[in-house]
């Protein structure tokens, strides 16, 4: 069967098949919309050393206050989470969750 497709092969050094590449709207639409991170986010970790909950709190327009409400604690307590460079399993599973995405996506 002959279908077209959209897919291009890159071949390595080797001539095999090395990489596909695919047009953007169809990895969008054939990819999990929750395990995206936006442009936004990256930009803030790269442009202003924020770290992933950092960035995440600042894209979605919340202030730490409302972060450490929704996670039922003070917000320097909170604020200390942030900076952290690894925040326990745990901790960022409440802070995604007071987010709403995914814990893997503070991960970065």
């Amino acid at each position: 069967m002959n279908t077209p497709t959209n897919l291009q092969i890159i071949n390595g050094p080797d001539g095999a098949p090395a990489f596909v590449v695919i047009p953007y709207a169809d990895y969008v639409a054939s990819h999990p919309r929750e395990d995206l991170v936006p442009n936004e986010v990256v930009g803030l970790m790269v442009k202003e050393g924020l770290t992933p909950a950092g960035a995440w709190r600042r894209h979605l327009g919340l202030s730490q206050q409302e972060v450490a409400d929704r996670i039922g604690i003070s917000q320097p307590a909170y604020a200390q989470q942030e900076q952290a460079a690894k925040p326990r399993k745990a901790t960022r599973e409440k802070i995604a969750e007071a987010f709403g995405i995914a814990p893997a996506l503070l991960d970065l």
